[in-house]
């Protein structure tokens, strides 16, 4: 497992990463919309030179902001691994706190930030409704039947 830069990664590559586990080079919060070309972030490549997980992040005002954080195969460390470097990177740049967003469907994302030391900061309510204005394609459900509507907010002070 070797990780890197994205900048570092050829950008077909990352596009492609990011559309396969996204459906679209964009993410959109509450918070914001994204465009993958425009966030830092790194990538875990195999041996093979293939993307195997990849985060990105955004900072602003002393808070790193995770964007995306996807793992190929779970359970391996990959996830983890992205994780501590951008909580480095966190602390390099001067941020005292790093937020994870997630969806409240998203329960393997929620265990896998509070297993980290990140606490739940805030909900916001209805959120996934204003995104879908935005990027109609996402769901109503997830592949487990829970209504996707809310954002939960985690956080850790870095």
């Amino acid at each position: 497992m070797q990780i890197v830069a994205k900048r570092m990664i050829a950008a077909d590559t990352v596009k492609r990463f990011f559309i396969h586990h996204w459906e679209t080079s964009q993410v959109v919060f509450s918070r914001g919309l994204f465009h993958y070309a425009e966030l830092e972030g790194f990538g875990v490549m195999d041996e093979d030179g293939e993307i195997s997980g990849l985060g990105t992040y955004k900072v602003s005002d002393q808070v790193c902001q995770i964007i995306s954080l996807n793992s190929v195969h779970e359970n391996q460390g990959v996830g983890s691994s992205l994780l501590y470097v951008m909580e480095n990177i966190a602390k390099e740049k001067n941020c005292h706190t790093i937020k994870a967003i997630t969806t409240n469907d998203n329960l393997q994302a929620l265990k896998f930030f509070q297993k980290r030391g990140y606490a739940i900061s805030e909900i916001v309510k209805n959120a996934v409704e204003h995104s879908r204005e935005i990027k109609p394609e996402i769901p109503f459900y997830s592949r487990d039947g829970i209504p996707i509507r809310d954002e939960i907010i985690l956080e850790k002070n870095v």
